[in-house]
Formats: C-alpha cells, sequence, structure tokens
C-alpha cells in the first residue's frame, strides 16, 4: 500500500475509536507510566493499531524494516525526531495531525511536552503498517555524528509497544 492509503486508514481508524467501535478493545482505564498498544485490525497487506504515549517513554531511534507507516493522532501531542541529512530533527504532531513513513524512515517518538499533554491521560494515536511489521531495526548516532545500527528485531508490535 502507498503511504497515502495509510494515512486514509488511520483517519478511518482515529473516526473508529472516537466513535467507540474498538471500545471492546480497550482497557478500562489506560495506563498512565507505561506504553500500550491493541491492534485494530489485520489482514495480509496492512496491520492497524492504537498506540498510547506516556510521558518518558521513547520508542528509541528505530526503522519499519521493510513496511511503510502512517500514523493519526487523536489526542495530546507527539514529539518525532527524524534522522535526516545527517542530523536529527524536530517535529510535533498535534490532535488531528497526521504523518506518513516512506522505507527507511529513521525516527524516534515520544509524547510532547507541553498544555496539550499536561494531564495524566495518554497521548493517543493510530498508526498503520503496510506490509504488517516482522521486524524493527534501532540506531544510535555516534560521537561523530554518524547513524548505527545497534540490534534488528524481529517484531510484530509497533514502536516497541506492548499489548
Amino acid at each position: 500500500m502507498r503511504p497515502a492509503d495509510l494515512l486514509r486508514i488511520t483517519d478511518q481508524g482515529a473516526a473508529d475509536v472516537i466513535e467507540g467501535r474498538h471500545d471492546h478493545l480497550l482497557p478500562a482505564a489506560f495506563p498512565t507510566h507505561e506504553r500500550w498498544s491493541t491492534r485494530l485490525s489485520s489482514d495480509d497487506d496492512v496491520d492497524v493499531w492504537l498506540i498510547s504515549w506516556v510521558p518518558d517513554k521513547s520508542t528509541e531511534l528505530h526503522d519499519h524494516a521493510g513496511s511503510f507507516g502512517a500514523l493519526t493522532v487523536l489526542s495530546g501531542s507527539l514529539a518525532e525526531y527524524r534522522w535526516t541529512d545527517g542530523d536529527l530533527r524536530r517535529r510535533t504532531l498535534d490532535a488531528g495531525d497526521q504523518a506518513a513513513f516512506p522505507l527507511g524512515w529513521v525516527h524516534d517518538v515520544m509524547r510532547a511536552p507541553g498544555p496539550a499533554t499536561d494531564s495524566t491521560e495518554p497521548t493517543l494515536s493510530v498508526h498503520a503498517y503496510s506490509p504488517p511489521l516482522t521486524a524493527m531495526s534501532y540506531y544510535e548516532v555516534t560521537e561523530h555524528g554518524a547513524l548505527r545500527r545497534t540490534r534488528t528485531e524481529l517484531t510484530d508490535l509497533p514502536e516497541g509497544g506492548s499489548k
């Protein structure tokens, strides 16, 4: 699937969560100290996830191996640090914002500090991956400003999340 298709899917997934169509998959109360995720739908082409984001928990710099990705922020704000042109660049994604991730996109995502995220409620976002995730590679920036892969993990969970 193309990134534009994934953006439409995450937008629809966000609308479905807001309208309560996935309430049966949600915890009675979202954990406020640990990240949490649940798979909203899955087929051979795409996985769709709802992910919670809490303070001080980042994903680490990572890519999605052979999968394209996209997200829609439902509530709060996310900070994304993306590796590009030999530097980490930050952007903030607020409720309603979307982002797509082509192959080779290396980033770290976390709950953004600020007025939109001052409550104890987690930030929520819907993510889609195509094909469904099978692996993620993790990276560090060396003292010489280069990107170094530190490990690759086989996984079907998004962004280091837990079910």
